[in-house]
């Protein structure tokens, strides 16, 4: 077993972005973070996400709204940023209150802007394999980790776990995409597949993203392959301060001595989405200031 730390290779990817953007004369890049409430984990997202942008040299802009806030009030902040030529990226931070429709939120946003990858646009441009385009941070991170890894998606069976469009849907797709680091044939499993662990036990790459605790078991790989375990679940544990732990979708006891290389939960995939989140911000400004 391999362990692969996400944290050290977003690192290593923020260090590059931080010497690429002390580089740059003139102005630097801007992302604008609007968060709407108070749920401590947005809060916590959205620290983390300014702590590292200010450290590679991105100036970030914080937006926050009462839970109150009408979609008219949202989309006039956002139509706001779209127009100021001094803002390269917008993010909105997920989940929005209930009574807001989250997919026009992001779809309200500039394309161009669009550094989360959520809008249409960008959507549709995985499918073309625009590479002017924005990814989802996530799908991405698993990407990179897979480039940095040496992990060869190229002709092996890559088996998902989930379908939403911020993980599984997109995921699939960039493995499939024609290109280095992927070239995969890919196969998406979601709550109504059929004989899961069959197809599971196929995998030479099984990514795991269908939100459900330790739900991958040792029977579900086939001995030597890749596990890339996106899920962060929490589950009550009275021996932990906090009164929970974290874990995955994979239960990684189970999984690691059977794998050749997995990530961890925390510290794998995790990381990888804020610091793609910082390269598509610097993406944006240089597309822009083309």
């Amino acid at each position: 077993m391999n362990l692969i730390d996400g944290k050290q290779i977003a690192s290593a990817l923020v260090d590059e972005l931080t010497d690429k953007v002390a580089s740059m004369e003139g102005s630097k890049p801007c992302i604008a973070f609007i968060r709407v409430g108070e749920d401590p984990a947005s809060v916590s997202y959205v620290k983390s996400k300014n702590r590292t942008a200010e450290k590679i040299g991105i100036k970030p802009l914080l937006f926050t709204f009462d839970e109150s806030i009408t979609q008219d009030e949202l989309f006039a902040q956002i139509d706001a940023l779209n127009a100021d030529d001094s803002v390269n990226g917008i993010l909105i931070q997920s989940p929005l209150p209930a009574h807001l429709n989250e997919q026009d939120a992001f779809n309200r946003i500039h394309p161009d802007k669009d550094v989360d990858g959520f809008h249409v646009v960008n959507a549709g441009r995985v499918v073309q394999e625009d590479p002017d385009g924005f990814v989802s941070c996530t799908p991405a991170g698993i990407i990179e980790i897979c480039r940095r890894e040496g992990i060869s998606l190229e002709g092996k069976h890559v088996v998902v776990l989930g379908r939403s469009l911020i993980v599984g849907k997109t995921f699939s797709l960039l493995a499939m995409q024609k290109g280095p680091h992927a070239n995969a044939t890919v196969t998406v499993c979601h709550s109504r597949t059929q004989n899961l662990k069959k197809i599971t036990r196929q995998a030479d790459v099984l990514v795991a993203a269908i939100g459900r605790p330790e739900m991958v078991t040792r029977d579900m790989i086939k001995e030597g392959a890749v596990v890339i375990d996106v899920g962060i679940n929490r589950i009550e544990d009275a021996t932990r301060k906090r009164g929970y732990r974290l874990v995955g979708d994979v239960n990684f006891d189970q999984a690691a001595p059977i794998a050749s290389k997995i990530t961890p939960v925390p510290g794998g995939v995790g990381p990888m989405t804020v610091a793609l989140l910082m390269k598509n911000t610097v993406k944006a400004f240089e597309l822009q200031n083309a």
